[in-house]
């Protein structure tokens, strides 16, 4: 049995990312314990679902900060609190970079196959949005380690997601939603394996 990764998540919404992972942990089926939940929103309600699981939380805002170098190092020192082995976004709308000591062990998800679709104000509905209008007929989800720029880490596990004429950016969100909840675990998976290695731009999967 592969020991538990100790997780910090880091959330800006609804938390179903979080809410999913840590019903495969209780489960048993994904080696994660989360230690604590971290939001750059009061409001968020992934702040419930950390409390219903009896998971610690913080709430840490941007707007609270002089500058986003100040709004970084508060984060930064809560993460650092927790010692974790890994990080984990979870529809985290902020730019979160603790330095070179977190390469390889900060992970994202996103709604479109990087490096398309992807970046600076690139999130939620505005993905599935932007891939109806540019008429695509493939999208899908991308897990990636975070690196200090946006949707820009190395690529650790992606899914085709196909773009059907009748779909408007809900329907789609819905399928991509699906990809996501499947990639997500199967990465962390990995990780907690050892078996991703860090090539460059590249992830390399070591076979079991």
């Amino acid at each position: 049995m592969t020991q538990p990764l100790n997780a910090v998540c880091l959330l800006s919404g609804g938390g179903t990312t979080l809410q999913n992972l840590i019903d495969l942990a209780e489960r048993g089926e994904l080696p994660l314990r989360f230690s604590r939940v971290i939001s750059s929103r009061a409001d968020a309600y992934g702040l419930v679902r950390a409390e219903t699981h009896g998971i610690p939380s913080a709430v840490i805002q941007r707007k609270a900060h002089a500058s986003w170098e100040a709004f970084n190092q508060a984060l930064s020192d809560a993460v650092d609190a927790e010692n974790p082995d890994l990080v984990i976004f979870a529809g985290f709308m902020s730019l979160f970079w603790p330095g070179e000591r977190y390469i390889g062990r900060i992970m994202n998800v996103h709604p479109a196959l990087i490096p398309a679709f992807c970046g600076k104000g690139m999130y939620g509905h505005h993905v599935h949005e932007a891939v109806i209008e540019k008429g695509v007929k493939i999208t899908g989800a991308t897990v990636h380690f975070v690196d200090n720029q946006y949707d820009h880490g190395p690529i650790i596990l992606q899914e085709a997601v196909e773009v059907l004429d009748d779909d408007d950016a809900d329907i789609l969100a819905e399928r991509v939603q699906a990809a996501e909840r499947r990639i997500y675990p199967q990465a962390i998976r990995l990780f907690a394996e050892k078996r991703l290695i860090i090539q460059g731009r590249r992830v390399r999967i070591l076979q079991s």
